[in-house]
């Protein structure tokens, strides 16, 4: 009988194999996606990386006209970061400061202190337009408690708001700077201001002028 026993464990084994039962439901991380720098350091990723769409946005702290397409289509980001369909990187620029360490640098720093495995990139496209919002064109700028500030309420998570009020360095603003200038130089030598728009998937740059632009861009 003993034989017979084993006989039969070692089919049931062989048919049902070795394995554990997981019942339950895959949960969806309620953050939704997340932030990343990008693979050269000088870019944040606001957003699921393997997004169906996915854009550069070359952007100056002290830049009126970034202001102007925060304030118009912040939202509207915000809403397709969240949703997975859309991935941003931000590429910050400072050639509006008159001077190192300036408005721009220090906008620019606290943005590279936000990303990371616990910020949602639409935590982080909140603080953008908060930052924007905010802009004070060629004057001191917000504080390192103001920005810290901006941040906690756009849902940034407490270490790097902590880290924005103290001034932490996050990187070297002008190396990522003059990077993010050469990129913005290859996409187009002649126009190469801000707010420039880049589409990565067809490696061509968006007219943003066009008012239905993220919305043809979403759609296509």
């Amino acid at each position: 009988m003993r034989f017979w026993s084993v006989l039969v464990m070692a089919l049931v084994m062989l048919a049902t194999g070795c394995s554990r039962e997981i019942v339950g439901v895959a949960q969806v991380d309620p953050r939704g996606p997340g932030t990343a720098l990008s693979k050269d350091g000088y870019g944040i990723v606001a957003g699921d990386p393997n997004a169906r769409v996915h854009i550069e946005l070359y952007t100056e702290p002290q830049c009126s006209h970034c202001a102007d397409l925060q304030k118009d289509f912040g939202d509207e980001l915000a809403r397709y970061i969240d949703l997975g369909q859309l991935a941003v990187t931000y590429r910050p620029l400072t050639f509006l400061d008159d001077k190192p360490g300036g408005y721009s640098d220090r906008v620019s720093n606290a943005m590279f202190l936000a990303p990371g495995p616990d910020t949602s990139g639409k935590a982080f496209q909140r603080f953008v337009q908060d930052l924007w919002s905010h802009q004070d064109s060629h004057g001191k700028g917000p504080s390192d408690t103001q920005i810290a500030d901006m941040a906690r309420e756009s849902g940034i998570p407490a270490p790097a708001v902590d880290a924005m009020r103290a001034g932490k360095p996050a990187l070297d603003v002008q190396d990522m700077a003059d990077t993010n200038f050469e990129y913005l130089y290859e996409i187009d030598a002649i126009n190469t201001g801000t707010p420039t728009v880049f589409d990565l998937n067809t490696n061509e740059k968006i007219d943003i002028y066009d008012n239905n632009w993220l919305s043809k861009l979403m759609s296509t």
